[in-house]
């Protein structure tokens, strides 16, 4: 069965190294050195392949960008094939080509099988290919929160199923309280908007506005105003037209059009053209003659009552007053109105709202009493399987006295409405459930169990985590590990337990270690040294294979400092035999 491997990576124009190939071993490779000779590059090159940040200071010096590329062997079925298939990626046999660029000014592309992706497609790879550990994992592992996490982890579904349930919860939970808070602690302010509303529809509602009766009344007001103006140009217009009764002998428009008319259609058989204009004469009578009864009918009509005026004038002044307060005209008087009694509808109905959102919360507030409780008891079975394989793990670390454990503890809370109900306490709760986790060391018999920020010195600390990533090596495995010096501050046998261990843990996967200690190198089935030239780069050749002789003096420096030194050379010699025993390569 074909096994996810990352298999070699070539990095160029990246910090202190030019142009460089490592190839990696399927087991254990170790990356030596002298200080400063690049090892960190290595770590720093696969952050790069798996969507890390990219930081133009670490292109080198006089190079336009630094490139990245990586070649990983997946296993068919694997997460991190099905994603990179999503992605469009190619692969051929199997094998999967990564690039990552890094230009001198900031910008980064990545490319997955050939074709171009984000960066964010290498960093969903990531958590499926290779778990990164270095100086700053472990400062992590301090933290409780990260603490919490590993151990949620180590429990798998016993956990997440719940977990997820929670999470939705409380989001809920949180959404109502909100909505809640807002109505209760507004609700001074919600009487006082409900009234404002409810004084103004009362206000509209007692004129009972009409749409468009503003405009109207106005032209009313104006035709009322000037109703005796109106009269007498109307009976003036109307005499000039049809003529004046009391005035026999005057002339009128209509008699003399009429007479036009008359003359026209007596000669109109003799020319054409006369009898267009006949015709037209005789349209113009007619229309005198509509003009002149419209004329006498406004007349009539026009009334120039000065109470009906008064009365307008009324209207007007008590639609005046609603424009003045609530729009600009009646219409949006009226679209007032009608918004502010859908909104009064709503603060209205606040009363029964706030009595469902009470209803909702407590309800919502026993479901994750009973999920926290379920997430505790998971916690704490888990809790005790996962510190006794760490505590196992410790004893083949050259701590055969230590102890793991975990403090898992809830805190009551003041106020018993806001808390939830575990264990018949009203107790705190959170994002993440009611527990406060804390994992404790007691690193010898008589020890009282501490925090291992207080309780582990730096070496011990870095067996803890390499206990704690073996643990999970066998419940939640990924393909690749790196360990950036995590055997920092560990030396002697304990060294020699750890080499032991990271060898143990290659059987199952790929172990990639940068170390400076030659206990663990020894126990690599592959060691790569990287080395500088004269002018302080690491060029193609920097990075190489040791085997043989060229192994042994490479420990022995790691030992004494010096490559020729026979005391060095049998130590080491001693060292890559106790490794062979272990059942690692040479």
């Amino acid at each position: 069965m074909v096994m996810t491997v990352l298999e070699e990576m070539r990095i160029r124009s990246l910090g202190v190294i030019d142009d460089a190939v490592v190839e990696l071993s399927p087991g254990f490779t170790a990356v030596t050195g002298e200080t400063g000779a690049g090892k960190t590059m290595v770590v720093t090159s696969l952050g790069l392949l798996l969507g890390g940040r990219a930081d133009p200071a670490l292109v080198r010096i006089g190079a336009k960008s630094a490139v990245v590329e990586g070649r990983v062997t997946l296993a068919a079925g694997a997460p991190a094939t099905l994603r990179a298939e999503e992605a469009g990626a190619e692969l051929e046999d199997g094998t999967l080509l990564i690039s990552r660029t890094v230009s001198a000014e900031g910008r980064s592309r990545a490319h997955l099988g050939g074709r171009s992706v984000p960066v964010g497609v290498l960093a969903e790879l990531a958590d499926d290919l290779v778990a990164v550990h270095g100086q700053t994992d472990q400062q992590g592992l301090l933290r409780p929160a990260r603490q919490r996490k590993a151990l949620d982890r180590y429990a798998g579904d016993a956990v997440s199923v719940p977990y997820a349930a929670y999470t939705e919860a409380y989001r809920r939970l949180r959404a109502v309280a909100a909505e809640l808070d807002e109505l209760t602690t507004r609700a001074r302010e919600r009487a006082q908007e409900a009234d404002l509303l409810r004084f103004g529809l009362n206000e509209i509602g007692a004129v009972e506005p009409r749409a468009g009766e503003d405009t109207e009344l106005a032209a009313e007001a104006e035709r009322l105003g000037h109703a005796e103006a109106l009269a007498s140009a109307a009976s003036v217009a109307h005499a000039a037209v049809a003529g004046n009764p009391e005035d026999p002998e005057g002339v009128d428009a209509t008699t003399l059009v009429g007479g036009a008319g008359r003359a026209l259609e007596a000669v109109r058989s003799h020319d054409p053209a006369l009898a267009g204009l006949a015709e037209r004469m005789g349209e113009i009578s007619i229309l005198l003659a509509d003009v002149a009864g419209e004329l006498a009918g406004y007349a009539d009509n026009l009334d120039a009552d000065p109470l009906r005026l008064a009365a307008v004038e009324e209207r007007r002044a008590a639609l005046t007053g609603l424009t003045r307060k609530y729009g600009q005209d009646i219409a949006t008087v009226l679209a007032w109105a009608e918004e502010s009694s859908a909104r009064l509808t709503e603060l209205e109905g606040d009363d029964e709202r706030i009595g469902e959102l009470t209803a909702e919360r407590d309800a919502l507030r026993s479901e994750l009493s009973a999920l926290a409780q379920a997430l505790t008891d998971a916690r704490t079975a888990a809790a005790a399987l996962f510190a006794q394989a760490v505590t196992a793990e410790l004893a083949s670390l050259a701590m055969p006295h230590a102890r793991v454990s975990f403090d898992i503890r809830q805190t009551e809370s003041a106020d018993e409405a806001d808390g939830v109900e575990v264990d018949g306490r009203s107790v705190v709760y959170g994002p993440h459930g009611v527990d406060e986790i804390e994992l404790l060391l007691a690193p010898h018999p008589g020890a009282q169990p501490r925090p291992i920020a207080k309780g582990a010195s730096g070496g011990e600390l870095s067996r803890v985590m390499l206990a704690v990533e073996v643990v999970f090596a066998g419940s939640d495995p990924v393909p690749t590990y790196l360990f950036d010096e995590v055997d920092a501050g560990v030396g002697g046998k304990a060294a020699v337990e750890v080499g032991r261990r990271l060898a143990k843990l290659a059987t199952s996967a790929q172990v990639v270690v940068v170390t400076h200690l030659p206990q663990v190198a020894a126990f690599a089935d592959r060691q790569l040294l990287v080395e500088k030239t004269v002018d302080g780069a690491v060029t193609r050749s920097g990075v190489t294979v040791l085997e043989g002789e060229d192994r042994v003096r490479e420990l022995s420096r790691m030992l004494a400092g010096q490559e020729d030194s026979e005391t060095a050379r049998a130590h080491a010699e001693e060292l890559l035999a106790t490794a062979r025993g272990a059942g690692s390569g040479g």
